[in-house]
């Protein structure tokens, strides 16, 4: 049985202040019982809450008031003191027999630790990068890529069912024109004098596609050149671009589950159903032809066209489809990942899904900011030719997938990312990838010291009593990543896990600055110290896990 008296304290808490004072679910929305993980916050206790400030306005009586009542009336077996601080704060420190109790689970199994007792399992769909099929990934694609994958890892760790999933758009008018800039490329590379138009696809990329192509079926390539038969050229350009997308996503450690193709949708007729299912619900009218949806209705800037008036269905007709067909896989939950130029999609999708008679507030919509990469504090001119980094291949063939990963996802989605190249490349402490590594490799050898001693060997739960200060702060910073995760279930904010990563290997690195773990004079206090360890060990191997990065056995 995990045992964890943190979250026993929360839970008691909160249930006292519920029957005390007669709270609604909506009225315990703001309450919070913090764990006090900082070194500059020891003096507010373990635990810290702002119930009273919350109540008292509920209440109508004074902060202090509501404190100093709580302080009296609610007692646990885990505190050992409960004080008030400011204009209301209750704070609260725990028992040290608390401290062992949480030691002893974290080292019996520490996922078991992390992993909620009372969650209520749901389907979630996770819907990102989902790039056209037009040309290899750009740096941007990165952000979204870590972004889908790491909350999709938090999610599927926590307990919940995770989809992650490709949407391939290969139906429209860009498949068309990939068609035609192949079949140009081909063309040039065979001599004729023609010219790329503007509105075609421009990449090299092409140039060397047209070259291996001639390479391998020049007949074929003569003749569909002859015929004018642009989707050989499509076809043929897609699945190759398709594969180049899916191994450096790969590469990138990206796997989804679905590769989802948009054409699948139009051939099965989905996107008709679909519409006729718009109909039936009454969120779709006639006009000159064409069918529109009534998407202001549910709060658009305007309402948008299904099918033109010359039958041709929109890309809004096909999200309808896609949409629809995610439900009724089972899908509970949708999250899709966003670059923030498709803002106004936000609440067109969320009226598409009230209009087929879902609850809109299941679709969660992450929007993430544009990347510039930088290198010695300039913002890096973006060319091939001068051979710079352009792609997402690029910057993981640069830099690695490790720090690819954790650069695209140490600030938030919505914040304007540097990917600084520079510090990228560093093989020293400023490069926060390296610190975490060195941290981990750190309890490595601590545990290859131990080894040599037999006194040393194997602690055990038995092993984690009268933790002191600073070991209690160290296990204060552990399972603090309990409440994160489940914030990170609830808000998607996969970045806070990047920061608090940091977090974790500065506390460890402080503490193993101040504190000698093996000690032979103090045999008791080294196997205590030992066990910590190993719970660090197994946090930070937790965390890369999650965040899709390696750890390492050495450096």
């Amino acid at each position: 049985m995990i045992t964890n008296p943190f979250e026993s304290v929360q839970k008691a808490f909160l249930d006292y202040l519920f029957t005390t004072y007669e709270l609604t679910v909506e009225q315990s929305a703001s309450l919070a019982t913090t764990i006090n993980d900082d070194q500059k916050k020891r003096s507010f206790g373990d635990l810290s809450s702002n119930a009273a400030l919350i109540i008292a306005k509920i209440a109508g009586k004074n902060p202090r008031q509501i404190a100093e009542e709580c302080a009296q009336n609610f007692s646990h077996p885990a505190v050992a003191q409960i004080t008030i601080a400011g204009p209301g704060f209750i704070n609260f420190t725990l028992t040290s027999e608390a401290f062992s109790l949480c030691a002893q689970s974290l080292l019996k199994d520490t996922k078991a630790f992390f992993r909620p007792t009372d969650l209520v399992a749901k389907n979630y769909s996770i819907e990102f990068v989902s790039a056209n099929p037009t040309g290899p990934l750009h740096i941007g694609h990165g952000r979204g890529g870590i972004i889908g994958d790491v909350v999709g890892n938090v999610l599927r760790f926590l307990g919940h069912s995770v989809t992650k999933e490709f949407y391939i758009n290969d139906a429209g008018k860009q498949l068309t024109t990939l068609g035609n800039s192949l079949s140009i490329r081909c063309q040039q590379q065979l001599g004729l004098p023609v010219e790329i138009p503007e509105d075609a696809y421009q990449g090299d990329y092409l140039v060397t596609m047209a070259q291996e192509l001639i390479t391998a079926q020049k007949a074929r390539v003569e003749n569909a050149i002859a015929q004018q038969d642009v989707t050989f050229f499509s076809s043929y350009a897609k699945e190759k671009l398709l594969k180049k997308i899916q191994e450096t996503l790969s590469a990138y450690g990206v796997h989804f589950d679905v590769w989802f193709s948009e054409k699948t949708l139009h051939d099965s007729n989905a996107v008709t159903e679909a519409l006729e299912t718009l109909k039936k619900n009454g969120h779709t009218y006639e006009q000159e032809g064409a069918l529109w949806f009534k998407s202001t209705h549910f709060g658009d800037d305007k309402d948008r066209v299904l099918r033109r008036s010359n039958g041709e269905v929109t890309y809004v007709a096909a999200d309808v489809a896609y949409m629809q067909n995610k439900l009724a896989r089972g899908a509970e939950k949708l999250i899709l990942v966003l670059g923030q130029d498709h803002h106004g999609y936000v609440v067109r999708l969320k009226g598409i899904m009230a209009a087929l008679g879902y609850n809109p507030d299941n679709l969660d919509v992450i929007l993430y900011q544009l990347v510039t990469v930088k290198e010695d504090g300039e913002v890096v001119r973006l060319s091939k030719r001068a051979g710079r980094i352009v792609s997402l291949e690029d910057i993981i063939q640069t830099v690695g997938p490790d720090v690819a990963r954790f650069f695209y996802l140490n600030r938030k989605a919505d914040a304007h990312l540097d990917f600084d190249l520079a510090l990228a490349l560093k093989k020293t402490d400023e490069n926060p990838v390296f610190y975490l590594h060195y941290a981990y490799v750190r309890t490595n050898s601590i545990f290859e010291k131990a080894t040599d001693t037999k006194a040393l060997e194997a602690p055990a739960a038995a092993d984690l009593f009268n933790l002191d200060a600073e070991e209690q702060l160290l296990i204060k910073k552990i399972i603090s990543l309990k409440q994160l995760l489940r914030s990170i279930e609830a808000n998607n904010q996969a970045h806070l896990l990047t920061y608090y990563a940091l977090e974790l290997a500065n506390t460890f690195h402080s503490f193993y600055a101040a504190n000698r773990v093996i000690d032979l004079t103090n045999v008791e206090q080294s196997r205590r110290r030992l066990a910590l360890v190993r719970i660090i060990h197994n946090t930070f191997a937790l965390c890369f896990e999650l965040l899709g990065i390696s750890c390492p056995e050495k450096m």
